[in-house]
């Protein structure tokens, strides 16, 4: 089970720290991904990270503002989200899925096999 929050609203130029918390079972292996969907568009990757931190992949538009790591508890990720911008404004999505390789394939949604219930986060321009 996967629960996302720390969403809201902010201004352009603002910042915003969301976290998931995993429970349940044991994630060792796993890697947790965040994605995202705005408003009349399909749901779209912004960053993964392996279970054990060691390992972390960006969507383009995120590099360089966004930050994905482990939390401060042992079962929850999150993503610093800095410099937002109005393009920004999604109902973000933590996700779940056993991965032995790294790479363009942690955008595909379709391959994660836990999601959370979304969090949102409106930037303001």
């Amino acid at each position: 089970q996967l629960q996302a929050f720390g969403g809201g609203l902010v201004q352009a130029g603002g910042s915003l720290r969301l976290s998931c918390a995993a429970s349940g079972r044991t994630w060792t292996g796993y890697v947790m991904g965040w994605f995202r969907q705005a408003p009349g568009k399909e749901r779209s990757f912004v960053a993964a990270i392996s279970w054990n931190g060691g390992s972390t992949y960006y969507a383009d538009s995120v590099k360089g503002r966004f930050t994905i790591s482990r939390g401060n508890a042992h079962n929850e990720v999150d993503l610093q989200m800095n410099n937002l911008k109005p393009e920004d404004t999604a109902v973000y999505y933590c996700a779940l899925k056993w991965s032995a390789s790294w790479g363009p394939s942690l955008e595909l949604g379709g391959q994660y096999d836990y999601w959370g219930q979304g969090t949102l986060v409106t930037v303001s321009s």
